[in-house]
């Protein structure tokens, strides 16, 4: 299945300077690349520029996490669909981390996804997928509410609905009005005291929405498109909006920040314990007579692990300030 990623590099003169940018992908990259990064830009930018070089983009559905490092204007963008950058325990830690990380870039997220990508490099973002996919209701006892990170998205609607969904399809806003009659006879959560990656709530009568996610939708800016006739606001990763709007119906627990800068850190050395072989090679030598695809990472050795190491402890230290 693979989890692909694409990475793209601008030069000094920015996407739009006579160093243009190059587009690299990995076909397995995606889990694990906000960890990456944490290493910081001299160790990553050599790590992003072995990937394979690749002239198409990826669909935008098939895409899971993405980074653009503009050099010349010191500037980072990016985006995963899963990851401690993707909890709402760990995501404002993972981001505060990576400013450190990177002292003097900017560090942005995106959460129109690949064509917020697209739409910087000036290309054409692409054209919108009108197919909705939507997550199923879950039960009150539903087994993945057991988890303390589930992958939930949370409905509210007026003042007094609570209906919780898995979080494996599109995000509800996707669904317009259309959802209120969906989760009509769906269970009744009355609140959701635990964490959730996305959000909506739903005001029917002032027709008002708000949505958020810890994560990234294509198009993002444009799904207000779904809801005609309404008022639409997206919080993008302000979860609290949606506390305030559903008066508590919401209410996850606050992310504990020295805990949650640790866990990151501790992650990100395991990440780059050591170093790492050349997976493609290995394969090729194993299977000669098989068709080996190009988007494997390249290796790492023992001292470009270390150097990411000690970049990803002074990113930490200079988060706790020591």
């Amino acid at each position: 299945m693979g989890n692909r990623a694409v990475l793209v590099l601008s030069g000094p003169g920015g996407p739009g300077g006579p160093a243009g940018h190059t587009r690299h992908r990995s076909s397995y990259g995606a889990v694990g690349l906000d960890l990456d990064l944490l290493a910081g830009p001299e160790a990553v930018l050599p790590f992003l520029r072995g990937h394979v070089r690749e002239d198409d983009w990826y669909p935008d559905d098939m895409v899971e996490a993405g980074v653009l490092a503009d050099e010349g204007r010191r500037l980072l963008l990016l985006f995963a669909w899963e990851g401690p950058i993707a909890s709402l325990r760990t995501r404002a830690a993972t981001l505060e981390l990576l400013r450190c990380a990177w002292p003097g870039w900017e560090v942005r997220w995106l959460h129109d996804g690949q064509t917020g990508l697209r739409a910087h490099l000036g290309l054409d973002p692409g054209e919108r997928d009108t197919d909705v996919y939507p997550g199923p209701a879950l039960d009150l006892d539903d087994e993945e509410l057991d988890d303390p990170d589930p992958l939930v998205a949370v409905v509210t609607i007026g003042q007094d609905r609570c209906h919780v969904l898995a979080d494996i399809g599109d995000h509800p806003v996707e669904e317009g009005p259309a959802l209120l009659d969906r989760l009509r006879d769906a269970p009744e959560h009355g609140s959701h005291r635990l964490r959730a990656d996305a959000g909506i709530h739903v005001d029917p009568e002032r027709r008002r929405v708000g949505w958020w996610l810890n994560t990234a939708r294509a198009h993002a800016g444009a799904l207000a498109g779904r809801w005609p006739g309404w008022t639409v606001e997206f919080w993008e990763d302000r979860w609290a909006e949606h506390e305030r709007a559903c008066g508590g119906r919401f209410a996850p627990p606050a992310p504990d920040r020295p805990a949650a800068l640790a866990d990151v850190r501790d992650q990100a050395l395991e990440r780059w314990a050591g170093p790492r072989g050349d997976v493609r090679a290995r394969l090729v030598a194993a299977l000669p007579h098989a068709t080996i695809g190009q988007g494997f990472g390249h290796a790492v050795s023992a001292e470009q692990a270390a150097a990411a190491r000690a970049a990803v402890r002074r990113a930490y230290a200079a988060a706790v300030g020591t």
